[in-house]
Formats: C-alpha cells, sequence, structure tokens
C-alpha cells in the first residue's frame, strides 16, 4: 500500500483544526448568548460564560480580544437571526405594504422576548456604542426596508425621490417603539399600545 500524501494529511489536520476552532467559538457565543440575555452584560463575568461554553479562558481569548468583542457577536448574531424571521413573516404576503406593515409588527412582538430586549434593546446601545449599534442593526434590516419602499416608488404608492430615506424613518420608528416596549413595567401592555400606534403611522405613510 503505498504511504499517505503528505500534503493531503497536512490539509485534512489543517481542516480538522479549524473546524475545532469554529466549534469552539460557536459554544462560545452560544453560553454568552444565554448569559448574557438572562444576566445582562453587567453581572456577566468571563467566568460565567467559560463554565457555561466548557472551555479554557485562552481559548476565549483566541476568538475574542474581550468581553464586550463576545458581546459584539452574539448582538450580530441575535439581530440577524430576527431580521431573518421578520423577513420571512413579510415573504408571506405579496402586496409589498402589507408586506412592510407586517415585517414592522413582527419585530415588535419579536422585542419582546426578555433575552430580545437585554442584547439588543437595553445593553447594546452602552457596550458597543450607538453608532456601532445602529451599523449592525442597519446591515441586517436595511436592504430589506429599503427594496420594500422602493417598490412601493415603483407601483406609485410613495414618491421615488425619498423612499430610501423613508426607510431610515421606518426603522427608527420601529426601533424607538421596540425600546419603549423593553423599558415599560408593563412589557405585554405596551407592546399592545406600540403596536396601536406604530399602526396609525403605517396607515399614514402606506394608505
Amino acid at each position: 500500500m503505498a504511504p499517505p500524501d503528505g500534503p493531503l494529511r497536512a490539509e485534512s489536520r489543517e481542516d480538522q483544526r479549524l473546524a475545532r476552532g469554529r466549534g469552539t467559538r460557536e459554544r462560545l457565543i452560544a453560553a454568552a448568548r444565554l448569559t448574557f440575555g438572562a444576566n445582562g452584560y453587567d453581572a456577566t463575568s468571563i467566568e460565567l460564560i467559560l463554565e457555561a461554553a466548557e472551555v479554557a479562558r485562552g481559548a476565549l481569548y483566541h476568538h475574542f480580544a474581550s468581553k464586550e468583542a463576545l458581546f459584539d457577536a452574539v448582538l450580530d448574531q441575535v439581530i440577524a437571526e430576527l431580521a431573518a424571521s421578520v423577513r420571512r413573516t413579510a415573504r408571506t404576503v405579496d402586496d409589498p405594504a402589507k408586506a412592510l406593515r407586517a415585517a414592522c409588527l413582527a419585530w415588535l412582538h419579536l422585542a419582546i422576548d426578555p433575552a430580545v430586549q437585554r442584547i439588543v434593546l437595553l445593553d447594546a446601545p452602552a457596550v458597543v456604542g450607538w453608532t456601532r449599534w445602529r451599523a449592525i442593526d442597519e446591515q441586517h434590516t436595511l436592504g430589506a426596508t429599503k427594496l420594500a419602499l422602493r417598490r412601493l416608488a415603483e407601483a406609485g404608492r410613495l414618491p421615488a425621490d425619498v423612499s430610501d430615506t423613508l426607510a431610515y424613518l421606518v426603522l427608527a420608528s420601529v426601533g424607538e417603539t421596540a425600546l419603549l416596549i423593553a423599558r415599560a413595567e408593563d412589557p405585554a401592555d405596551a407592546l399592545v399600545s406600540g403596536q396601536a400606534a406604530l399602526e396609525v403611522l403605517l396607515d399614514r405613510l402606506l394608505g
């Protein structure tokens, strides 16, 4: 039998090393997401994350320079998943105005989750800063919102020259409503009133 090919064996070992690294990173993010969501950023220690992830401290710092960097990765993952869920909701509706309305209201209902409130709405601005927080949010949500409003403009239902600017205004309105819900003493009650107010705004915009 011919001896194993040296370069191929080396490549296989490298693939395995990279896979282990990805697995460790995923475990750290998953553990941090649970602990940040349950306890908040300030009350979550590095030790608590390491214990939940069952990894060594050195492994954490191999992938993340700090607790803040780990939180940034968690925040990006959570917002990406929320945006994907909202897009799935919007795709169930053919009319672009109704699809945009469904997406906005879906986001409010997702914001009732205490872990989402804690990570995305309450801790994120203080931990990563407003500019980074908005950048992550826009990365995952702005494109779809612009597309929806451009479709409405193409149908003659909105002025074409303001559709992109309106996308920012819509996102800001939804975000502020979600913040009101997260900060309310009774989030469920705030969801009802927030949804009603947002629908009035969308009625005026979309007809």
